[in-house]
C-alpha cells in the first residue's frame, strides 16, 4: 500500500516579517489546514531537523541556511513551495538584474522626483532597509548609512509617481490587486510618499501576465508585489516577493495555493 506524502510547512523568521508576523503565519497555517489534518509547523531555524522525511515542504523560510537546505531537498526529489532557488533568487539585487535584463516594467535608476535605496543582499527587515531619498544628495547620505550597517549591496530606483498597489498572485491563475491608500494598511507607511491613489486607469490583464512572467523567470509560484500606476496608465513594478501574506485575500489565496499543490503534486 502506498504511504502518504508527508507534509511539512515552515515558518518565516520573524527578521522577515517586520510588523506582519501573526498575517504571514496566518496565511501558511489556512493553506496547510487545507492539505491535512495536523500538518506541523516549524521554524525554519530548525527545518535540518524536523522536516528530514518531508516529501512537500510549503516553505516561507528565507534565511541564507534554509535556502541552502530547500535547494538540496528540491535535488533529491522533495516538492518544494516556493523552490529554494526561486527564494534566492528573488534575493533584491537578483531580482533587479533578472527584471532588467528581461524587459519587466520597472522604474529607470535615475528621475527628477527622488530616489529608492533599498539593501540588495535580502528581503526587507526593517524600516530602515527601504528608504526614500529626496535627492542625490540624500541618496549619498543614506548610502553612508547603510555601509555603516555593514550593508553594502544596495539596489537604487527613482521615485515613480501614480497610484500604488499591491498584487498576490499564485500560478494557475490567481491575481488580485489592492490600492493600500484604500485601506489605510501599511508595513513601514512608505506609501505616503505616492498620496492616496487616483484610481488610473490601467490594463488589469498585462500586469497579471507580467506578475506571472517574472515568477516563472524566478521560478516561484506563490508571488506577490507593488507597482505603481502613473497618469498615463503605464505600470511599473517597484517590488516582488515570495509568498506573501495575502492579507487582504487570505481565504481565496490559501484556497487557491492548495489546489496547485493538488493539482500538481501526486495525490497524498
Amino acid at each position: 500500500m502506498k504511504r502518504n506524502k508527508i507534509i511539512v510547512a515552515v515558518r518565516r523568521d520573524e527578521r522577515f516579517s517586520p510588523n506582519n508576523v501573526d498575517n504571514d503565519r496566518a496565511i501558511l497555517r489556512a493553506v496547510a489546514d487545507r492539505l491535512g489534518d495536523n500538518i506541523p509547523m516549524i521554524d525554519e531555524a530548525r527545518m535540518d531537523a524536523d522536516a528530514t522525511d518531508a516529501d512537500i515542504i510549503l516553505t516561507m523560510g528565507r534565511l541564507p541556511q534554509t535556502v541552502t537546505e530547500l535547494k538540496k531537498r528540491e535535488d533529491n526529489g522533495a516538492a518544494v513551495i516556493n523552490s529554494g532557488y526561486g527564494i534566492e533568487g528573488c534575493t533584491r539585487s537578483r531580482l533587479d538584474k533578472t527584471m532588467r535584463e528581461n524587459g519587466i516594467p520597472m522604474p529607470p535608476v535615475v528621475g527628477k522626483h527622488g530616489y529608492w535605496l533599498k539593501r540588495g543582499d535580502a528581503a526587507a527587515q526593517s524600516k530602515k532597509d527601504v528608504v526614500y531619498c529626496k535627492d542625490e544628495q540624500a541618496l549619498t547620505q543614506a548610502k553612508a548609512d547603510f555601509a555603516s550597517r555593514g550593508i553594502t549591496d544596495v539596489v537604487v530606483s527613482a521615485h515613480v509617481c501614480g497610484d500604488l498597489i499591491k498584487f498576490y498572485g499564485v500560478t494557475g491563475g490567481f491575481f488580485r490587486y489592492y490600492y493600500p491608500s484604500d485601506d489605510h494598511r501599511s508595513k513601514f507607511g512608505d506609501e505616503i510618499h505616492n498620496g492616496d491613489a487616483h484610481h488610473y486607469d490601467f490594463e488589469v490583464e498585462m500586469l497579471k501576465e507580467t506578475a506571472a512572467r517574472l515568477a516563472k523567470m524566478v521560478k516561484i509560484d506563490v508571488y506577490g508585489g507593488d507597482a505603481i500606476i502613473d497618469a498615463e496608465g503605464r505600470i511599473s513594478i517597484i517590488d516582488f516577493n515570495d509568498w506573501p501574506s495575502f492579507s487582504r485575500c487570505r481565504e481565496e489565496a490559501a484556497d487557491a495555493i492548495a489546489k496547485y499543490i493538488t493539482d500538481n503534486y501526486e495525490q497524498f
